[in-house]
């Protein structure tokens, strides 16, 4: 079904294109679909978090009321695993247990409570093994392995200029700690299959890359690609929880198996497992400056704790590492990043992609950089700043736009919020709302700042593309566009921007997009800040080849133009982090203001205010929404958010117990762009998505800093860590970096998964 029409080009704020219907409720979304005679699937999962597979019987199971299939790894017709990055992650478990939740069998039933039912008698005889739990101790020697081949999944090595070398008037040393993060999209993993009279099977799923999806599926269902495709569902967020599979594989199984369409779509518990989260971290980290504040050294260690499979932890730990010293001039730098296996559930994508938990560390040890000094935290950043032209710590030059210092100059300069009377408020104007028991008695106020930057698109010489087809057709009223696209649009308003620049380039009156399918070429992934660029540009340059075209004559008949954009060309780094790994990249700084009730450990956020370098604002208004949407996110981390694991367990896998922030916790943002066009890319555009996840944690926990005065190393903070209960996140020393020969411990057996083989596949 094709959208609606939009009015407005680039630089307005358009209507989004899917905006009533989501608001009408006749947006379907992934658990919306239904087919005729469909069967129900439900997943079987493993209640440990490491063990080994004695026996599994299904017999009760097959026996059970409208049961039509019980499958095990045994079935799977093809390859055995997947992977985005390494093909390490079982379809279904055969032998080995590696967290909480892990799949063993799928059931299809003619009804989902008979499918749930016929799950719960599926027996397994599981024998417990001990539980890697802790990112430190998989890298002690003595550790169990989570894999034969080891715990380290990929090390990091940069080295830029002589840190040991390095003479500095003052030193600090700083330790720093993330927690799990769960992306919290409202919308579950869900999906439908529907085997087809070729023998392939036709998929409807959330995701957010169709065609790797589609790349990794067609082999373990043993088919050729052309016999699986798959169209886009309606998707209900993703942050990144969408890019790894997760229904897909097993609902096609049971589709092929039975004949018969299966829809499986997960609840909140089962989405805690059946999707990846953000890595916790611990960073290790020193600054070396002059006594004018000029930055002379930094020296890192970072730690990620990837979980049982890889997913996307390889690239997540060089883009976390090869921003681990900031957005600052530092001439010597050393940078040892390094993400490692436990059996805690699989970490992958989630918005900053490994930016937000580094930018905590480097902006908390800058604010104690600049305590030390004696220099305004602010203005200690301005002095160290990189530009256009500044060396970063991979040797890469920053070529394109860079304007970091108006960035931060323009944070600093919006008006702070008026002081609000400490008595006499409404009481949901106290820190802790309704909850709230006292009245202001010990209220305290702070400011913090952040600054930070993330890349756009994908890095270490990754030949990214997107391709579009535009069709331009006479009308009863004028012109008419059609766009066809694989890209994903699951809440972000990429569809409304790529209508606008039809809007813009061709003047049509009307502008439909087709279903996003595997039956297009790959736009790539909607992740890395990537799509406004990547599918913008190819949407721009089909556009352009139409007027040339209609530079022949008037528009007659159908013009249809195909167009694949590419962004300039990245290296690989070396053996010492050198290289030319990123394309390009945004900055944004943040300023909180908070409220601390000093007595009960109670926040309340009065302002964000926010600044953001994006290049060029397409969208006003969905532009403000993603700043919005992203500082709510950095929010939920500094205040609240965390997936809390004992022994590997997900101990609050539902959204009573998992944290998020309510409207009541949402803080007015004033939010300002800097427009410096990014040379080469549409529009000039850069990524905007990711940015305020990426400064909002540190900004807000730095604002708690100034108001209660405490170290507070860890985010989320605990009313425990404000009023003292609580001591800081305690580290023993260095990070135990280990000695890992080159860069990727994985082995070659494994082989690379099909996220970094054949990304492109062209039309069918």
């Amino acid at each position: 079904m094709s959208t609606t029409a939009i009015r407005g080009g680039v630089g307005e704020s358009a209507r989004r294109v899917d905006g009533v219907p989501k608001v009408t409720g006749d947006f379907a979304f992934g658990s919306d679909l239904r087919a005729e005679n469909m069967l129900w699937g439900v997943s079987v999962r493993s209640p440990h978090a490491s063990a080994s597979i004695r026996s599994i019987d299904l017999s009760a199971a097959v026996r059970a009321p409208g049961v039509k299939a019980v499958l095990t790894a045994a079935d799977v017709p093809g390859r055995k695993t997947f992977g985005l990055e390494f093909c390490d992650q079982p379809v279904l478990a055969a032998d080995v247990i590696r967290y909480v939740g892990e799949p063993v069998a799928v059931v299809a039933a003619e009804t989902l409570e008979q499918a749930r039912a016929a799950a719960a008698l599926v027996q397994v005889g599981y024998e417990p093994l001990p539980v890697v739990s802790d990112m430190e101790q998989a890298l002690r020697e003595d550790a169990p392995r989570v894999h034969d081949f080891g715990n380290v999944l990929r090390h990091i090595h940069i080295l830029h200029g002589d840190p040991d070398a390095a003479e500095a008037d003052v030193w600090v040393d700083g330790y720093y700690e993330t927690a799990m993060q769960d992306q919290a999209a409202l919308g579950p993993e869900a999906g439908l299959a529907v085997p087809a009279d070729d023998g392939g099977v036709d998929i409807y799923a959330v995701t957010q890359w169709i065609h790797v999806d589609r790349q990794q599926i067609a082999p373990c269902l043993d088919l050729p690609l052309e016999k699986v495709r798959i169209t886009l569902a309606g998707v209900g967020g993703a942050f990144g929880s969408r890019e790894d599979l997760h229904m897909q594989v097993h609902a096609a199984m049971l589709a092929l198996r039975t004949g018969r369409a299966v829809k499986m779509s997960y609840g909140r518990e089962e989405s805690f497992h059946g999707h990846v989260h953000r890595h916790p971290s611990r960073t290790w980290i020193r600054y070396g400056a002059t006594k004018d504040g000029k930055l002379v050294s930094a020296d890192v260690r970072l730690l990620l704790d990837g979980g049982a499979y890889a997913s996307s932890s390889p690239a997540v730990i060089i883009n976390a590492s090869t921003f681990a010293a900031g957005p600052y001039e530092v001439p010597n730098v050393r940078v040892e990043g390094t993400v490692v296996y436990t059996n805690n559930p699989p970490c992958g994508a989630m918005r900053g992609f490994g930016a937000p938990q580094v930018c905590f560390a480097y902006e908390s040890a800058m604010d104690e950089l600049a305590a030390k000094l004696g220099i305004d935290p602010v203005e200690l950043r301005l002095r160290n700043v990189v530009g256009k032209g500044s060396v970063l710590p991979t040797g890469q030059v920053l070529t394109g736009s860079a304007p970091v210092r108006e960035v931060l100059e323009r944070c600093a300069a919006i008006p702070l919020p008026e002081p609000e009377p400490e008595r006499g408020r409404d009481p949901i104007a106290y820190p802790g709302g309704a909850g709230n028991v006292s009245r202001g008695e010990s209220l305290r106020r702070g400011v913090g700042y952040a600054l930070g930057y993330k890349n756009v698109a994908y890095s270490e010489g990754f030949d990214d593309a997107a391709e579009a087809t535009v069709t331009l057709r006479p009308g009863p009223g004028g012109p008419v566009a059609v766009v066809e696209t694989a890209a994903v649009d699951y809440g972000q308003g990429l569809y409304t921007v790529v209508s606008q620049i039809v809007r813009t380039e061709l003047g049509a009156e009307e502008v439909f997009l087709e279903p996003a399918s595997s039956g297009v070429g790959s736009a790539g992934s909607t992740s890395a800040s990537r799509q406004s660029t990547m599918t913008g540009g190819a949407v721009l340059g089909a556009c352009r080849a139409i007027q040339e075209e209609l530079k022949r004559g008037p528009l007659e008949a159908p013009v249809t133009r195909t167009f694949t954009y590419h962004h300039r060309p990245t290296t690989a780094i070396d053996e010492n982090g050198q290289g030319d790994p990123h394309v390009s990249f945004s900055f944004a700084a943040e300023r909180a203001v908070v409220e601390v009730d000093e007595e009960l450990g109670l926040v309340r956020v009065l302002q964000i205010a926010a600044v953001q370098d994006i290049g060029r604002v397409i969208n006003p208004q969905g532009a403000e929404g993603q700043v919005e949407g992203a500082t709510a996110q950095g929010l939920g981390l500094a205040l609240m958010e965390e997936v809390r694991l004992e022994d590997g367990i997900i101990r609050n896998a539902s959204f009573t117990d998992y944290l998020i922030p309510t409207i009541l916790d949402a803080p007015p943002v004033v939010t300002e762009f800097v427009e410096d066009p990014e040379p080469d890319a549409p529009y000039g555009l850069k990524g905007i998505g990711e940015l305020g996840t990426v400064v909002a944690t540190p900004a807000v926990v730095a604002a708690l800093r100034d108001a209660v005065g405490r170290p507070l190393n860890r985010a989320p903070v605990t009313p425990d860590d404000l009023v003292g209960i609580r001591p800081p996140a305690a580290t023993s020393g260095r990070a135990p970096i280990p000695d890992v020969p080159g860069q990727n411990a994985v082995p070659e057996y494994l082989g690379m998964g099909l996220g970094q083989q054949e990304l492109m596949q062209r039309r069918d």
